[in-house]
């Protein structure tokens, strides 16, 4: 025992250097599966490789794998295995090229998840929902060794090269372009190849019931994009502006799209709103939305953002946690950039503008945090990223910012960088010395809100917005709203002084509108005409608070409220649909030989055939109205071992309470 644990201390540190002895060049990974009931998953995979120094051992990270053994160069055989890497021991010589052949076998806690496989396709009452039976990763923060032999070393970039078998009937997308697919009777192979290496953390697997369109940008690159096949209505209004902000990025970054292709997946229940795995960008179909949701809660944002990875932080990767801005706050700035495009610049110094706010309520309860400790909030890593590279470029000029950004890339594409490897290339092109914006703006803790506020105040739709004041000019707080200012400087007078509202008020924008919505809880009488046109608007938070809003302020008209939005359903977490139906419970005289039908149609709505944002409205709804019975308490409790965190720890809460 005791020379297994001095084998074990003295492997773990020789492998945490391993990249400075070994450099895996390519993987050829062969992936099938067997219950996916029981997350079964084998395979095999050929690594090629070359030694850098001397070593006796390297190794494959493999976490809790059933079997795990290897061949190198089609020699020498072995299955040294410690639970989380497969360790080959040999006499290896620098400078030599090698091959190591692995065959595994996994059912994998993380990484891979196996969904809806356990649901009966028939099982669902109501038509418009379709069980969607699918198999996908997340390999940032989980590790893709949970499922495949791979290097979690970041810094060990890779060409990988999937092909996996699976049920004709389903569709197989991976990184890179299709090359091959076999049909054979019930099952078919699909052959992905890949051109160029990736950090082992990027490489993904979707297989579900798909369709898909396709563009192609100015450049050339295939621009895929997948849907369910009963969202064929949702697919303009969810990839809306793709194209655009593409051909934008390209021209923008100055170095063209570096893979083959350009793929994007919506996924059930996905961890984060998406993943830029390299040229396969997997998202949560929650952004699949129809035109009406697109006004509240579009895919655009997301869809430039991983987008944007594609270059910052796939072809150009960070060394550790300490550059991780040198990822997001990129992939957050040039997300910000192709919207500007699309929607113009008062949205981009708008967006800024709630970057800086937000990280002035970061400061003020004193969680600030440098862009340079690998610990800091995303936060931190995301928005006052992206406001340093704004501040930067305003500071050095486009022309110089442009070209060292092409510069920075094109030097170390590939390859893993550090934030000095960024400085240097922009202090090169603009003349200037960059230490004190360093010191200022990377690695103090505490965000300098005021010197970021005289930035945008150089925009004239920031400054409206700071000078229009209900709170300071009340004489003019009526005037306000029948101006010709902002929408959004609209919506600040109406969150200040919605005491102040009248009938005339109601004739503005949509956004302005839902604002009177939110701000507006005690509806006066003389109000109750127009506020009731706010269920008419082509908006469901709009809709969603003017229905909760008109119930509870006029007991005597609730019939005819919820008459008038009874098929509504709302967005994919269904927030009209499961409100309504907890309104038309509690609201005494209305339809009572249908009580048991809506309470029944609630509680189903906990269950796992629906995504985890419909569970989470139907649980606290449920909840709210003390009606949580035997079936919602026992989804309940299966909801917190839920794979998604967030949805998990909601569960807990509401199962303590």
């Amino acid at each position: 025992m005791k020379y297994f644990l001095l084998f074990f201390v003295f492997s773990f540190f020789s492998f945490s250097q391993q990249s400075e002895y070994v450099d895996f060049k390519t993987a050829k990974a062969d992936i099938a599966f067997g219950d996916l009931t029981k997350k079964e998953v084998f395979g095999t995979v050929l690594y090629e490789f070359e030694i850098l120094k001397d070593t006796d051992s390297i190794f494959l990270d493999a976490e809790n794998f059933k079997s795990i053994n290897y061949v190198l160069d089609a020699k020498f055989s072995g299955s040294l295995y410690n639970g989380n890497q497969l360790i080959v021991k040999y006499s290896f010589k620098a400078n030599t090229q090698h091959t190591l052949y692995v065959t595994w076998r996994v059912n994998p806690n993380k990484a891979m998840y196996f969904i809806d496989w356990e649901q009966d396709e028939l099982s669902l009452e109501r038509g418009q929902d379709i069980i969607n039976k699918q198999v996908w990763t997340q390999g940032q923060g989980k590790y893709t060794s949970n499922w495949l032999p791979s290097i979690d070393d970041m810094n060990d970039k890779i060409e990988f090269d999937l092909s996996v078998t699976f049920d004709s009937d389903y569709e197989v997308i991976a990184n890179g372009k299709l090359i091959n697919k076999q049909v054979a009777d019930s099952v078919s192979k699909w052959y992905y190849d890949m051109q160029h290496p990736m950090s082992s953390y990027l490489v993904a697997l979707a297989i579900g019931k798909y369709n898909k369109k396709v563009e192609i940008s100015n450049s050339g690159v295939p621009l895929e994009m997948y849907y369910y096949p009963q969202d064929s209505i949702k697919f303009e209004s969810t990839y809306r502006y793709t194209k655009q902000m593409f051909d934008f990025l390209e021209d923008e970054i100055g170095v063209p799209y570096p893979w083959q292709n350009y793929k994007q997946v919506p996924v059930k229940d996905f961890l984060y709103a998406g993943m830029e795995n390299t040229s396969t960008t997997i998202f949560s179909d929650a952004f699949m939305v129809d035109s009406i949701a697109f006004i509240d809660k579009n895919y655009v944002n997301v869809n430039a953002h991983e987008l944007a990875h594609q270059w910052f932080g796939n072809l150009i990767t960070e060394t550790s946690g300490t550059h991780h801005w040198l990822q997001e706050g990129f992939a957050t700035y040039y997300a910000l950039l192709a919207e500007r495009n699309v929607f113009g610049d008062d949205y981009y110094y708008w967006s800024l503008y709630q970057y800086a706010q937000e990280l002035l309520d970061q400061d003020r309860i004193g969680e600030s945090t440098s862009l340079l400790d690998p610990k800091s909030t995303s936060i931190t890593f995301y928005k006052k990223g992206a406001l340093v590279l704004h501040l930067l470029r305003e500071k050095i000029g486009n022309v110089a910012f442009k070209k060292a950004v092409k510069n920075y890339i094109e030097k170390h594409e590939f390859n893993n960088v550090e934030t000095n490897d960024f400085i240097r290339e922009v202090e090169k092109e603009s003349g200037k010395s960059l230490g004190e914006f360093v010191e200022l703006w990377l690695k103090e803790k505490d965000f300098k809100y005021d010197l970021a506020l005289e930035s945008l105040k150089k925009s004239v739709f920031i400054q409206e917005y700071l000078m229009v004041d209900c709170e300071v000019f009340i004489s003019r707080c009526k005037d306000y709203l029948n101006s010709g200012i902002s929408d959004e400087a609209k919506s600040k007078i109406v969150s200040q002084s919605s005491n102040y509202i009248q009938k005339e008020d109601f004739k503005n924008s949509l956004k302005v509108r839902q604002t009177i919505a939110q701000s507006l809880t005690e509806i006066p009488i003389e109000l109750k005409k127009a506020y009731e046109s706010l269920l008419k608007d082509e908006s469901y938070i709009t809709k969603e608070i003017a229905l909760f809003n008109l119930w509870k302020n006029f007991p005597e008209e609730r019939k005819k409220y919820l008459n008038k939005t009874r098929e509504i359903q709302g967005f994919n977490d269904k927030n009209i649909r499961t409100l309504w139906l907890t309104l038309a419970l509690i609201t005494d005289d209305f339809e009572l030989e249908k009580k048991s039908y809506y309470f029944n149609e609630l509680t189903d709505y906990t269950s796992a055939k629906y995504g985890f944002e419909t569970r989470i409205n139907a649980f606290r709804y449920l909840t709210q109205i003390q009606a949580c019975q035997d079936i919602c308490k026992e989804n309940l409790e299966k909801a917190t071992t839920h794979h998604n965190w967030q949805f998990a720890k909601l569960a807990k809460e509401l199962l303590k309470n």
